[in-house]
């Protein structure tokens, strides 16, 4: 497949850039319909809310607040009535709004006046819900009520549609992440072509998957909430695919491969490896489907089909594009240098191979360091709070923010957060008698009837976020509701979202258990080893827990929240530990994978583990850690998008992805897989012959060697000698194909000599060590004749190459 895209790739960027556009336009004609479907079955607040959907069929507009205070005198003074009920009449004619509630209307409008005179708010009812309201017309009526603002008189308006015009403009975070992740491209590439082609793939992926998504929205019940989180997630699995992709092809070049060859190789090694790591990340997703809850169904469509379509874009339209660009996508130096010096080996960076036998020579010392950082981190995640954030939670400079503070100053830090008791029998007045002197209520109003039900607003002491608010909950409908013979339920958002966490809390087990399961599997047949994807359950659960932690510690308690930007400290929205652990499972396994392929392929070369493990880490490590660095600057950039949910969870996953690869995968995994030893790659015998064979990441075939096949057998021959020119007695040289393979291994005699047989032309590589001698490892070229090499060992000095 990726030769053919190769020498077909103007066909293949034709079709791609057909289907961007096509669905685009598609996408752009048909517009938007997403859906909060947000359903509890079987919980307190849906029959609540079910009961209160019939009686007050009518209600369906969203109703936002505008909210004044005075610094002098009271909101009665005729100086302050007559700036504010002339801008309330007229935003009360503005055609989209149904109608306006303010405090000058009669005995129910005194209500809407604190005790001490001094804030009052009016309600504004639109004719649609928050998201179908237009923005322009939500813009006006913040403009003409802030135009009432003079000295002594605070205008603030708070509100779902409200919340919408404060948002930045559409797009700043996507920009901002993938500028971040360009400079980090460039100076890993130091080639302005390389940079461009991940992030050229993660926008094709991305685009075709959002307006896939838009369509599909017509459909099935999509939450607005998809999108985000679906570009979110696709523009860092796109350019950390690429990257992987691009960074085998660009070692293929150096190599001395043809363009064309070298494509192929990429995408049949690493590319495979794509294809996979694709998949773990879909199913992870998937996994959201277990907890029952509808509202995520729609999450995990849009994020699939993101991925989906990123994986598509890099083993198709990124094979074309490396076509077009040839050679281009090495630097002008190493284009150079290729030239005059021809291929060169491939050496791991000076750092990665010294940390990789840093690694090795200390592994428990590094091994208890790295549990210990993850131990400390992971402390927070014990006083979690699940819940959900609202208004109060904004930043102090909102306007949104502040009406939120002024209304809990004037009625009380659960106006907010009313509940709502909905009757359908029994005798009201008891039960609300009864509710009014239950400790934690601060006010009690009951309704007028309607089609035979009843509502009780409740407004609770505490802010709709406390503990106590949640307790309160708990006590009126364990205990006052049963003791006074009604038949009631508590709604209203607060309860709607207090049922959301203790739901979410009691699937969360079954939830984990699955993505784990399946990774497990997944990990089981790709390694055919018990131990590797025990490992990798392990280190996915430490990852979890430092990641939460860290939230708890920036988001519950309020570390660097300023800093941010974030506005005030709050539970954890209940929908984040589902979405955020799904896509960790999938980003780690993504680096498993990566990781563990190389260390896997070189056990089955040379079933010697320390060395499979030293290679593994010594090789990937640098783009592992690259490709981190990517996603974190993209997830951090969510912070800028608005919306309070895509900020934590960016922040949450920036955590995560940190700690996995920078802590987990570059230490704790190898440290570990040092320490276990030939444990590593254990399989019973009767499961290794009922597993599927899954070839992940193959080695490359001497077939991809540079130099073609002409002749039969040959050898390498020459002396080992040290720098002073004494022949080395019982040197191992060692000789490898290109893809890692060990065709022929000897010890060097007395006088220094050796000779290695070579299977056929081609270029292999040469590798020496000996005691007390470092270790050398050169590319050597064989034709039809033997090749004389001389090799010379330095005392204490390790060539980073021989580390591969």
């Amino acid at each position: 497949m990726a030769r053919w895209c190769y020498r077909h790739r103007l066909v293949v960027l034709l079709l791609w850039v057909g289907a961007l556009f096509g669905l685009g336009f598609a996408a752009t004609t048909a517009g938007t319909d997403y859906a909060n479907v947000f359903s509890l079955p079987n919980t307190d607040s849906k029959r609540a809310y079910d009961q209160m959907e019939k009686a007050f069929p009518d209600s369906a507009g969203d109703t936002d607040t505008v909210v004044w205070k005075v610094a002098d005198g009271t909101v009665r003074d005729a100086s302050v009535r007559s700036r504010i009920q002339p801008v309330l009449d007229e935003i009360a004619g503005m055609k989209g709004v149904g109608q306006v509630a303010g405090p000058y209307q009669g005995e129910r409008g005194a209500a809407q006046i604190s005790r001490d005179g001094t804030i009052a708010y009016a309600q504004i009812t639109f004719a649609e819900q928050a998201n179908a309201v237009p923005k322009e017309l939500v813009q006006d009526v913040v403009d003409i009520a802030q135009d009432a603002e003079r000295a002594g008189l605070q205008v603030e308006l708070g509100g779902q549609a409200i919340q919408r015009v404060q948002e930045p403009p559409t797009g700043l975070a996507e920009m901002v992440g993938i500028l971040a992740a360009a400079l980090v491209l460039f100076l890993a590439f130091g080639s302005l072509f390389a940079m461009l082609l991940p992030i050229g793939i993660a926008v094709f992926g991305v685009g075709t998957g959002l307006f896939s998504t838009q369509l599909l929205s017509h459909t099935t019940d999509i939450p607005d909430l998809a999108p985000l989180l679906a570009t979110l997630i696709g523009l860092g699995v796109g350019i950390d695919y690429a990257l992987f992709i691009v960074t085998r092809h660009r070692r293929g070049l150096l190599r001395g491969l043809e363009s064309e060859e070298s494509a192929v190789v990429a995408l049949n090694t690493s590319g495979r490896a794509v294809l996979f790591a694709g998949g773990t990340v879909c199913i992870a997703l998937a996994g959201m489907l277990v907890t029952n809850l509808r509202f995520l169904d729609g999450v995990v469509i849009g994020t699939s089909l993101t991925v989906v379509f990123s994986v598509l874009a890099a083993t198709t339209l990124l094979p074309a594009l490396l076509g077009i660009l040839g050679t281009r996508v090495l630097s002008r130096r190493q284009r150079r240098k290729l030239a005059e010096r021809g291929p060169e080996p491939e050496r791991a960076s000076g750092a990665a191979a010294r940390w990789s036998m840093s690694v090795q020579r200390r592994p428990r010392t590094i091994a208890v360091l790295a549990l210990a950082v993850m131990a400390v981190l992971a402390l927070p995640v014990l006083s979690l709070h699940l819940g959900a954030t609202d208004q109060g939670n904004d930043d102090s400079t909102t306007t949104t923010r502040q009406a939120y503070d002024l209304l809990a100053e004037g009625f009380g830090p659960g106006f907010n957060g009313p509940l709502q008791v909905v009757v359908t029998g029994g005798d009201t007045d008891a039960l609300a008698k009864s509710i009014g002197g239950t400790p934690g209520v601060a006010a009690v109003a009951a309704l007028p009837p309607a089609n035979g039900v009843t509502v009780i607003q409740v407004v609770p002491t505490t802010s709709p976020q406390s503990v106590k608010t949640d307790d309160l909950i708990d006590t009126l409908r364990d205990r006052v509701i049963p003791d006074a013979g009604a038949s009631a339920h508590v709604g209203g958002v607060t309860a709607v979202s207090k049922d959301f966490a203790t739901i979410t809390g009691d699937r969360l087990p079954w939830f984990v258990a699955t993505i784990i399961g399946l990774g497990f599997l997944l990990l089981l047949i790709a390694f055919r080893s018990l131990v590797v994807p025990l490992t990798a359950a392990l280190m996915n659960l430490i990852a979890a827990a430092a990641s939460f932690g860290v939230l708890v510690a920036v988001f519950q308690w309020g570390w660097g929240l300023e800093l941010l930007g974030l506005g005030k400290e709050g539970p954890i929205n209940a929908f984040l530990p589902v979405i955020m652990l799904s896509l960790l499972f999938g980003l780690s396994m993504d680096y498993q994978v990566f990781l563990v392929s190389r260390m896997h392929e070189e056990w089955v070369h040379t079933k010697d583990n320390a060395r499979a493990v030293r290679v593994g880490l010594a090789e990937t490590g640098r783009v592992i850690n690259s490709a981190a660095l990517i996603m974190v600057c993209v997830f951090l950039a969510f912070v800028l998008s608005g919306d309070a949910g895509a900020a934590m969870a960016g922040v949450g996953l920036a955590a995560a992805v940190a700690l996995d690869a920078f802590i987990l995968r570059t230490a704790l995994v190898p440290a570990a897989m040092h320490l276990l030893g030939n444990s590593n790659w254990w399989l019973p015998a009767a499961l290794d012959k009922r597993l599927p064979h899954l070839a992940v990441e193959p080695a490359e075939e001497p077939s991809g060697d540079a130099a073609p096949v002409r002749g039969g057998a040959s050898a390498v021959h020459g002396f080992v000698r040290d720098a002073e020119g004494e022949a080395v007695d019982g040197a191992i040289l060692t000789l490898l194909s290109k893809g890692g393979r060990q065709l022929d291994r000897v010890t060097s005699l007395a006088d220094g000599s050796y000779i290695v047989s070579v299977p056929a032309p081609g270029t292999y590589l040469l590798s020496a060590t000996a005691r007390s001698y470092g270790t050398r490892a050169h590319h050597v070229v064989v034709t039809d004749e033997p090749l004389v090499h001389d090799v010379e060992l330095v005392q204490g000095e390790v060539d980073a190459d021989a580390v591969n």
